[in-house]
């Protein structure tokens, strides 16, 4: 068009050049006469798009079969609505025709008619995102089944669980507990206690209270105790909608990590689509997966720059240095451990617990009177006593203070030692069983009885006492 009107090129030579008709060129150059911009040579749309020949009562008819449960295949409308033409007037629509009328569907609709709310919801819905602006402002806290198999104490393979408290903001694990059996608020609490404190590796800077801590409708995170907890603790305890997921995308994703990128490379992995079967044989204990959990936490996932933020996670929640809250006394943190409370009275030899003595010497003034006992179970050598709600002191296991013994390893090591003893002491009655009888002064054999005379009758049966393994 700049050649014909500001150069004179005939339309003609641009028609035989540019391969268009020359009706068409001189269409276009009235357009632009009356509009000389881009939008002057744009094609005109139909008058009657978006406007179908078709009666607006077959096209509902079209929709109302489309939007059945379960969704009927395009033929098997087509089939019908051309059944249906000749007794109402119609004129029987094409196979294509009715297929567009099907594809014209709100997809919200179609998905609300033949999935149900909850796709809908999870699909179409307005959704807001809630965006932190400062570390400590909220905390998510989630558990997972991993997709790896380890072996518990007695050699047994088991799938274990994870619990995460992240910080929102920076994305950095502030802490977490790897277990087995079910979640329960024991291992929430053990992870929370990890969260708030600080962690012996400088690496890991995570800590301090957070002003609130979100999470879904699990039994453990519904207790009383958690409640409890969060009221003494001064922090906001949210729950997310029941069978909303969203609300929980970012725990959820950090998830997703560690079953891409730890898990597959771990003994016992098991991978998706196997039914919960391991591709190779289960190796790792317990400790064993938390200590690699703990290393890739510290020395990849922290120290990496996280695609969404930016910033590596460890990196972020530092900042331009600043100081998280505290509780306001060391002791409040012993209202974050595991283990529920527990009642025992004060011996005079200290505190008996689990098969073990803790003493200190508070406990002299409280002996006989019954006290309040809390410990975690990552470390045996010691427990926490109050008194009316009181905190006390801290009783120590003189035989463990020496060294970190978990709860669990103590209850292993003291069924080992049983059972070894109960062995020997099998060997030990096996062999006496096998002496010869001892018969220097046993009694002279009675007469033996006439034919007539009845068999002596048979002592009855002593019931020897049942015993069981955990004996």
């Amino acid at each position: 068009m700049r050649q014909h009107l500001d150069d004179g090129v005939p339309l003609t030579r641009l028609a035989a050049h540019a391969q268009v008709s020359v009706r068409t060129l001189q269409r276009w150059a009235a357009e632009y006469r009356a509009d000389s911009s881009a939008a002057g040579l744009h094609r005109q749309a139909r008058s009657d798009r978006g406007h179908r020949r078709l009666p607006a009562e077959l096209i509902a008819v079209i929709e109302a079969l489309a939007l059945r449960r379960p969704a009927p295949t395009t033929a098997f409308i087509h089939r019908r609505v051309c059944d249906l033409a000749p007794e109402r007037g119609w004129a029987p629509p094409s196979y294509s025709s009715v297929r567009s009328v099907i594809a014209a569907i709100d997809p919200g609709l179609r998905t609300l008619a033949l999935e149900g709310d909850t796709a809908y919801r999870d699909r179409y819905e307005l959704v807001h995102r809630r965006t932190t602006v400062r570390p400590n402002e909220q905390w998510q806290a989630d558990h997972t089944l991993l997709d790896v198999a380890i072996l518990d104490h007695r050699g047994r393979p088991v799938r274990p669980w994870l619990s995460v408290i992240l910080d929102d903001y920076s994305r950095a694990v502030a802490g977490y507990t790897v277990f087995t059996g079910a979640p329960n608020a024991e291992q929430t609490a053990l992870a929370l206690h990890q969260a708030v404190r600080a962690k012996p590796d400088p690496r890991w800077p995570v800590q301090g209270l957070p002003e609130v801590l979100y999470s879904d409708h699990g039994a453990d995170f519904t207790s009383t105790r958690l409640d409890r907890v969060c009221l003494d603790t001064h922090i906001r305890l949210i729950h997310s909608r029941v069978g909303v997921p969203q609300g929980r995308g970012k725990i959820e994703r950090f998830y997703g990590t560690i079953t891409t990128e730890v898990l597959p490379h771990l003994p016992g992995h098991i991978p998706h689509g196997t039914g919960g079967t391991p591709t190779s044989p289960p190796a790792l204990s317990l400790e064993q997966l938390d200590a690699v959990v703990q290393r890739y936490l510290i020395e990849d996932y922290h120290a990496r720059v996280h695609s969404e933020t930016g910033q590596a996670p460890a990196a972020r929640w530092i900042g331009a240095g600043w100081i998280p809250r505290t509780p306001a006394r060391g002791e409040d943190l012993d209202l974050l451990l595991l283990t529920a409370a527990t009642t025992r009275i004060v011996q005079r030899d200290g505190i008996r617990f689990h098969g073990t003595r803790y003493i200190c010497p508070v406990l002299a003034a409280y002996v006989s009177e019954t006290v309040t006992i809390r410990y975690d179970p990552r470390d045996a050598g010691e427990v926490r006593v109050y008194h009316q709600d009181t905190y006390l002191c801290r009783a120590i296991a003189p035989e463990l203070a020496a060294e970190t013994i978990t709860l669990q390893q103590l209850q292993q090591a003291r069924s080992a030692r049983r059972a070894a003893l109960k062995q020997q002491l099998r060997a030990r009655r096996s062999l006496a069983d096998a002496l010869p009888a001892d018969d220097r002064w046993a009694p002279p054999p009675a007469p033996v009885p006439g034919p007539a005379a009845d068999p002596p009758a048979e002592p009855a049966p002593r019931h020897r006492l049942r015993t069981y393994a955990t004996d």
